[in-house]
């Protein structure tokens, strides 16, 4: 049992709406008042609380992980909050320290984000200071990079997921947006500036009529008119009077959306508005039901095109998008398939539900504060409530049924369901273990019921299942009291239990070594006043209403057993009376007593739960009473043994003899497992003699005996001079410390009969408390602003330390001692404060915490055991068989040893027994690794590889000899049958199965927020829906104009022709668009005028036009110029969006690789993008030797090895010295580990400098 400085939290505060963070490294971290709680949603356990915040906490966010990590630079726990006066505190969280800390200006931060791009540097935060500022910040150090101030207030932030350059910030009646972020300078512009505006109705084809007297006579909420909404920037703003300018004040978030690029998300209460960048215009509403809930937040996710909404009722939505039937009738032969009718049928970006969340019962006291996803697997969610509870949901699939009553179509599998395991190695068919939301559903916009993957999957549908709930304490605190301390006698059964009363009448049993709450009990109707221990397994806890003008109150009293649960009433036959003062209970546990405000003292039996004898009325009202610790423990071990007739020391388990007295006393005390005197006539003879103390308010000294039934006044001790009236007073072994509300202190030394005057100088003292431990004299003094903790040295009470609140700490309501040398505070906020002697210190690592439950997490082991660990899950080449649990380290690294396999031991079973079996070998190993990692870049880079891995085998591409794809033929045998360490991907060919066999393992495509690096045909596909799309929404002049001009690059021409003679005859372009038309139309028929056109596209773009020109150049199929004529002027999006689109494979990938040089170059310094885009090239030698030169070593060989798997790679001469360089490399990484057995394998296929290694590695491990 470690009782570490901890905090434990209780209800937030309204300023923590929506800090709720889910990061990549599998953690939940929550903003509660001034703290950061850390939860691990595998466990359901607080992991972690960070306390360094002086106001309360508006945003927290996990750093990225989307870098590679290796030895210098391992998995790290990084956080990052902000608080309301301005200041940024990045921690580091398993030690609970933080790293650094930004401030500018003391206004609450109110965007706060970690740069995804993490090339260059993984330390960039970029914040919003209100009211305009945005600051980059490097969270390392806590320096400022620059910083840009804008001309009018901001509210919030996004970055788009898919450009780094571009920024959104949503202003008080516009959105901002800049495309000129870069982390090397300040941007320059002060961005776009757009107001949301609702045209007129029936005006979709672009006549802008100024209707404004009409439109406001037509119902405001006709939806046809709320989906015209677009953005229009400032120059249209002098006449956009008339149009009505829709407010942003009511919209609650703004973000961009994840799945698809240029999309950006509005949510307000009743409706979440999709607006598509690329013509500022609605694309897709989402109304909240009538009768439902408003919305809100949106989540929206990257895996499939889901967003999941949260609604103020406490339910989640998961809403998935409908497929769009645009592009379908399109037919190649560019005949007239867009005739305007019927176009509008399904033209609409649509989310339809698909499944919901039960509510959550909403009081006063608790409201939803927001909810985060995790980033992995993207179908767990934790939901926060005000009232300190955090939900998890789950996300599950069921099994379609077509008789059920929901209307809906069914969603499909990803269709792999029917792929098995290789069966030559395994009897067994290992089930693939869905984690993630790609392995639950396929993607949205395939499905249609005659797809292949239909075919293929099953239809489900989505169930939210709840998985676990958190609680924390209950708010507002009124009392804690902590059981009877740890002695010799209990120490094998001992929980440091702290019962914790509250305002609402409930009292809470929290274990102080794990920091849970293990037990609540609502047993009382008002306030908790008091709480004392009974015994290990029981206390006593008593509640009063205010008082009303009578002075006079209804009284609880309970006695609790925390075993059983069971509530007994004490002096339940009372009716109005004074409130009680005081509750004490004896050190033997034998008797309590009870002092009222205007009434005599009682003496109650706690074993009989009767009353002994009330006092007379003429003693005076006690002031401060406390029981003695000194009793005849001999005498009472006489009696036991005359009167049980069983054996002698049964009776005494728990009695510990000395001056600390029987503090946990089970033999004689109301424990339900008490089994020693159970006689109840026996239990009525058996007492020992005890003595309690009192103070009256002239500070006399009133004690008192106490035998069976027998009631003695000793005596009466005239009161201390100097002494005001005794407000507390405590007693241990030979010292008494009396306290009074002028701050003074008086000890009573019983041995030397001394007595000694303090003053603290405090003020008003509220409580002593003695620490617990045999001769431990140190104790607790609180103040109304504050408290200190005293020792008695050689007599003399000495300050160790203090605290004041609420300048240190929040105001203190009571305090308490956990163990020996930890003082604990309630605080006014509802947490509890454990802390060391000097009380400075609340925090600890998470090394220091004792769990209920072990966890597992790689970002909480030390680097060597965490990248082990990750090597030995990827691939184990080395080994005949593929094991979880690693062996044959050195004897220094035993605990490494340890740490691995306590952590392999603790991964999913379900998943362990796949990963040995798994049917795409080591890619797919790699996959689940990196999830179970939280590796972001690997995730995204094992997802690529597999996905071009398994279609470069099923149908390899003829077209290019520079790629990989091309040396295949469909009948390639697919390994060496001899080669026994394939074992994963098996011998295909030696089951009589040949190509075919393959064709069903091409996966679905790359969902759509892979972009660029889709295949082209869906890319493609995609691209012409978009373009569609716009067609159905055109509302202006540029607008058309725009499509026809897509829809000239893309070669759609007669839709183009159509486009461009729709303008009116007294636009400024009509003349311009009239030959445009003419010219689209005549120049398929003739040759001759190609070189003219060339010619003047040429002109045209170095005159400053380029994508006049380069539209040219796409009507006479000099696309592959047109991408170059981009490139060269910068345009590298544009071009690679062309250049997929239009280009045949082999110009396409000269493009590509044109575009991946300028990814490498040091300027734009994004390889890990380069070397997705080489991958999905299929240059698997080019992306092996880029690894290799950004020195991923362990990627690199993994990378070698699946592609050799796949059969997709060969050794030859011209790649042999690079293949024997990465593996020479990872080889040394092993070694440096401390893995001689997989270091001396990987040395063998590393050629001559292998061998050398070798030989070290021998001398090493010799």
């Amino acid at each position: 049992m470690k009782l570490s400085p901890k905090l434990i939290t209780g209800i937030l505060s309204t300023q923590n709406k929506g800090v709720i963070d889910w990061g990549w490294q599998g953690f939940v971290a929550y903003g509660c008042n001034n703290h950061v709680v850390v939860v691990d949603p595998k466990t359901v356990q607080v992991i972690q609380v960070l306390n360094r915040h002086k106001s309360s906490v508006v945003k927290v966010k996990w750093s990225r992980e989307n870098y590679a990590h290796d030895l210098g630079s391992p998995y790290s726990l990084r956080l990052a909050s902000a608080d309301t006066s301005g200041n940024i505190i990045v921690w580091d969280v398993a030690q609970g320290e933080p790293k650094s800390e930004c401030c500018d200006g003391n206004k609450p931060i109110l965007g706060m984000e970690w740069l995804p791009w993490q090339d260059a540097s993984r330390d960039l935060l970029v914040a919003l200071h209100p009211p305009y500022a945005v600051i980059l910040w490097n969270a390392d150090t806590g320096t400022k990079l620059w910083k840009k101030t804008y001309t009018e207030a901001l509210c919030s932030l996004a970055l788009d997921p898919f450009c780094f350059r571009n920024v959104a910030f949503l202003g008080q009646d516009s959105i901002v947006f800049i495309d000129d972020f870069s982390i090397t300078k300040t941007p320059s512009s002060n961005g776009k500036k757009f107001y949301i505006s609702s045209p007129s109705a029936g005006n979709s084809k672009g006549e802008s009529s100024m209707g404004s007297l009409e439109r406001k006579q037509s119902t405001s909420k006709n939806l046809a008119k709320r989906m015209t909404r677009i953005l229009v920037g400032e120059i249209s703003n002098e006449g956009s009077q008339g149009k009505d300018l829709i407010a942003l004040n009511e919209c609650l978030q703004m973000l961009y959306l994840r799945s698809c690029r240029h999309h950006l998300l509005l949510v307000y209460p009743r409706e979440v508005l999709i607006l598509d960048l690329e013509i500022n215009q609605t694309v897709g509403i989402i109304p909240a039901d009538r009768t439902g809930s408003p919305f809100l937040e949106v989540l929206p996710m990257t895996q499939r095109d889901i967003l999941y909404c949260l609604h103020e009722n406490g339910s989640i939505t998961c809403r998935v998008r409908r497929k769009q039937c645009l592009q379908g009738q399109m037919s190649p032969e560019n005949k007239d398939a867009f005739d305007d009718t019927g176009q509008s049928a399904s033209t609409e970006v649509t989310y339809d539900l698909r499944g919901q969340s039960d509510s959550i019962r909403m009081t006063r006291h608790c409201k939803v504060m927001g909810f985060g996803n995790c980033q992995v697997s993207e179908t767990r969610l934790a939901l926060l409530l005000s009232d300190s509870r955090l939900i998890l949901w789950d996300l599950h699939t069921i099994d379609y049924q077509s008789d059920s009553k929901s209307s809906k179509s069914p969603l499909y599998t990803p269709g792999d369901d029917m792929i098995l395991t290789n069966q030559t190695l395994c009897n067994k068919v290992i089930p693939y273990p869905r984690q993630a939301l790609c392995d639950l559903i396929g993607q949205s916009s395939l499905i249609s019921v005659d797809h292949e993957t239909a075919m293929k999957g099953h239809g489900v549908v989505l169930k939210f299942l709840m998985t676990g709930l958190l609680q924390g304490l209950l708010s507002p605190i009124t009392v804690i009291r902590m059981c009877p301390p740890l002695t010799t006698k209990n120490w094998n059964i001992y929980k440091p239990l702290l019962a914790v009363g509250s305002q609402h009448g409930s009292v809470q049993v929290v274990n102080m070594s794990s920091g849970q709450v293990e037990k609540e009990y609502s047993v009382h109707t008002s306030t908790v006043r008091g709480i004392e221990w009974a015994s290990l397994a029981s206390f006593m806890s008593f509640s009063y209403p205010k008082p009303g003008a009578s002075g006079h109150v209804k009284n609880e009293i309970f006695l609790i057993d925390t075993v059983s649960g069971k509530a007994t009433a004490v002096r339940t036959q009372r009716d109005q009376e004074p409130h009680i003062e005081m509750l004490r209970v004896s050190h033997l546990r034998q008797y309590f007593t009870l002092a009222f405000k205007e009434k005599p003292l009682e003496l109650w039996d706690l074993k009989t739960l009767t009353i002994l004898r009330e006092m007379s009325s003429k003693l005076p009202l006690p002031t401060a009473m406390e029981w003695s610790p000194s009793h005849n423990l001999k005498a009472l071990r006489k009696k036991l043994q005359q009167q049980s007739t069983q054996e002698p020391g049964v009776g005494l388990s728990g009695l510990s003899t000395g001056d600390t007295g029987a503090e946990n006393s089970d033999s004689i005390s109301v424990t339900s497992s008490d089994n020693a005197v159970s006689d109840p006539k026996t239990l009525g003879k058996i007492s020992v003699k005890e003595h309690f103390v009192f103070t009256d308010s002239d500070g006399i000294l009133y004690h008192f005996l106490v035998e069976g039934n027998s009631f003695t006044d000793a005596s009466k001790i005239p009161p201390e001079s100097g002494m005001g009236t005794i407000t507390w007073l405590a007693w241990k072994g030979d010292f008494i410390v009396f306290a009074d509300a002028d701050g003074q202190i008086c000890l009573w030394d019983l041995k030397a009969k001394q007595a000694r005057n303090n003053s603290t100088h405090r003020g008003w003292i509220k409580k002593i408390r003695f620490a617990p431990g045999r001769g431990n004299y140190k104790f607790l003094l609180l103040y109304n602003e504050g408290a200190d903790v005293w020792d008695i040295n050689e007599g003399k009470p000495e300050l160790l330390s203090s605290i004041k609140s609420p300048k240190e700490i929040p105001k203190i309501v009571d305090a308490e001692w956990v163990g020996s040398d930890r003082p604990l505070f309630a605080t006014v906020d509802g947490s509890l404060h454990m802390m060391d002697l000097t009380l400075k210190k609340a925090s600890f690592s998470i090394e220091e915490l004792e769990l209920a439950e072990d966890l597992t997490s790689p970002y909480l082991m030390s680097s060597k055991p965490m990248f082990l660990m990750k090597h030995l899950l990827q691939h184990q080449k080395w080994a005949n068989m593929y094991t979880l649990s690693l062996s044959g380290l050195r004897d220094e690294d035993a605990d490494v040893m340890a740490a691995v396999n306590k952590n392999l031991s603790l991964i999913d079973p379900d998943l362990t027994e796949y990963l040995k079996n798994c049917r795409f070998g080591t890619a797919e190993r790699c996959l689940l690794t990196a999830r179970l990692y939280g590796d972001e870049s690997e995730v995204r880079f094992w997802t690529v590889a597999l996905y071009y891995m398994r279609s470069g085998r099923a149908q390899p591409i003829t077209k290019s000899s520079s790629c990989v794809f091309a040396k295949q033929d469909g009948g390639d045998v697919f390994l060496d049958p001899d080669n026994s360490k394939s074992y994963d991907l098996g011998d295909l060919e030696g089951q009589g199965l040949g190509s075919s066999s393959w064709t069903q393992h091409k996966d679905q495509p790359l969902e759509r927020c892979f972009d660029f690096l889709c295949d082209n045909q869906s890319y493609k596909r995609y691209q012409l829906d978009r373009v569609a799309l716009h067609d159905s929404k055109r509302v202006s002049v540029l607008h058309t104009r725009k499509c026809a001009e897509s829809y000239i690059m893309l070669g759609q021409t007669d839709r183009a022709v159509q486009l461009l003679l729709e303008t009116e005859p007294d636009s400024e372009g009509y003349y311009v668009d009239c030959l445009r038309s003419c010219l689209v139309a005549s120049v398929r028929s003739s040759g001759a005028s190609q070189s003219t056109i060339k010619l003047v596209a040429t002109n045209l773009i170095a005159g400053g036009k380029l994508i006049e020109g380069v539209q040219l150049l796409c009507l006479i199929d000099k696309g592959l110029d047109g991408c170059r004529y981009l490139q060269t002027y910068g345009a590298w999006e544009m071009a690679v969006w062309l250049a997929k689109c239009t280009l045949e494979y082999t110009e396409c990938c000269e493009v590509m690789k044109r575009w991946v040089d300028h990814l490498s170059n040091t300027h734009t310094n994004q390889k890990s993008t380069a070397v997705l885009v080489l991958l999905s090239l299929g240059y698997f030698h080019k992306v092996i030797e880029m690894l290799y030169g950004m020195r991923q070593f362990n990627r690199a060989a993994c990378f070698i090895e699946a592609a050799t798997e796949f059969g997709l790679l060969e050794k030859n001469e011209e790649n042999s010295s690079l293949i024997e360089a990465v593996f020479l490399e990872y080889a040394r990484q092993l070694s440096n580990l401390g893995h001689k057995q997989s270091a001396v394998y990987y040395c063998g296929l590393a050629g001559k400098k292998g061998e050398q290694l070798c030989q070290e590695i021998e001398i090493l491990y010799a």
